[in-house]
């Protein structure tokens, strides 16, 4: 008797196990991801941010490769000549079955065409296409894209010239290079600068810059740009604002300018981390993820090294949203929370990820036509001055005449 118990409840507890195992199988199967959405960003070298934003989504929504949903993948640090790398690389990406979706930030040469090429090789799946910062024309990319996105290089053009005054700047100081200046949005937001200058009361001055895509690389257009600062302050005076059109030539010129004078408004694509760690020596590996507690130590070190109203950003990282909010938006179209031609539903995209942040933008008009471009949408943030706060940028009007400059 007692060994047919002991056999009735051995088996009893096998069929438990097995329905188990069995159970525990089912819910891995139902937990796997029913779609993936595909990420390329820069490497740490060239746009941290933009890959730090990637880092992210697979922190809230897991790597595709393990059972998430997120798949990141980064371009050359030479883009420029590697194009056929960076579209076979995006190309790749829709070759995935369970592919919905595909953000490329920043959108580099080569991104429209890795876009048609998807649109040809799968023209039944609707894999929606986002281009981050594109860097071609945007007719270019709008041809192609579901949806753009910009920093508002047109509103900026006027309004980092206000700011600039309202830091102390009697003089602006552009740094870029030919390759970025054959960008429409960049070359337009130069021209507007230029004109916002005369307007404000400002000196316009443009300086070249090595090209880092170039055989200079890196190393070398940082070098210049280090050791060309202080002539240029002995050029302009202790009261020019710099502007760089380049992120990686971005943080030797903070370091110049927190060691030597002059203003700097924001970066390109602003953030706290841009630059700014690496120029001033900021270990923030501790504050990951935490844009607050970024900006405070940022801000501490900015006001230590002297550079306390003199030098500014975005309280959150642009490339960093830009990455982010362009994934959430995707995912919320694909699951039916959002729609794509919904600017607000695209705002909370970017709000889940700046609380707090003020933002303001609009869709980009095409000079030629005069067409309002639905697919292509322009953004900015308010400008945080370390040790004197938000300048409300945001809430500043942009008189209608710098919109008509082309």
């Amino acid at each position: 008797m007692y060994k047919e118990d002991t056999l009735k409840k051995t088996i009893i507890a096998i069929i438990l196990i097995v329905i188990m195992v069995f159970a525990f199988s089912c819910n891995k199967k139902a937990a796997k991801a029913q779609f993936h959405i595909g990420i390329v960003t820069g490497t740490v070298s060239q746009s941290e941010d933009d890959l730090r934003g990637a880092e992210a989504l697979i922190q809230l929504y897991g790597d595709a490769d393990k059972g998430g949903i997120i798949k990141h993948i980064t371009y050359p640090d030479n883009f420029t000549s590697e194009m056929e790398t960076t579209i076979a690389q995006i190309v790749g990406l829709a070759d995935d079955p369970l592919m919905k979706a595909i953000i490329v930030n920043q959108a580099v040469p080569g991104t429209t065409e890795a876009f048609r090429k998807i649109k040809e090789k799968y023209p039944d799946r609707n894999i929606l296409l986002f281009a981050g910062e594109p860097h071609e024309d945007p007719n270019v990319i709008e041809s192609a894209a579901d949806l753009a996105v910009n920093a508002d290089n047109v509103a900026r053009g006027y309004l980092i010239i206000l700011a600039a005054k309202k830091m102390g700047a009697d003089t602006f100081v552009h740094i870029s290079f030919p390759r970025h200046m054959s960008y429409e949005l960049l070359s337009r937001r130069r021209r507007i600068m230029e004109v916002a200058c005369k307007d404000l009361g400002l000196k316009f001055a443009f300086e070249t810059a090595p090209d880092p895509t170039t055989d200079v690389g890196v190393p070398g257009a940082q070098q210049y740009i280090l050791e060309h600062v202080p002539q240029w302050l002995k050029k302009y005076g202790d009261k020019a604002a710099f502007f760089c059109t380049n992120d990686a030539e971005t943080e030797p010129l903070l370091k110049r300018v927190a060691e030597l004078g002059g203003f700097f408004v924001e970066a390109d694509l602003p953030s706290p981390l841009m630059g700014y760690p690496g120029a001033l020596g900021i270990d923030l590996s501790k504050e990951a993820g935490n844009w607050p507690a970024i900006l405070k130590k940022v801000e501490d070190a900015v006001i230590a090294a002297g550079g306390a109203k003199r030098m500014g950003t975005w309280a959150y990282s642009y490339g960093y949203t830009t990455t982010a909010g362009l994934g959430e938006f995707a995912k919320r179209i694909i699951e039916g929370t959002a729609k794509l031609d919904n600017f607000k539903d695209l705002m909370d995209s970017y709000m889940k990820f700046t609380p707090g942040a003020e933002w303001n933008g609009s869709y980009y008009v095409d000079m030629a036509t005069g067409e309002k471009k639905m697919n292509h949408v322009l953004l900015y943030q308010d400008t945080y001055v370390f040790g004197l706060g938000y300048l409300g940028m945001t809430k500043e009007v942009v008189p209608e005449k710098y919109f008509n400059i082309k």
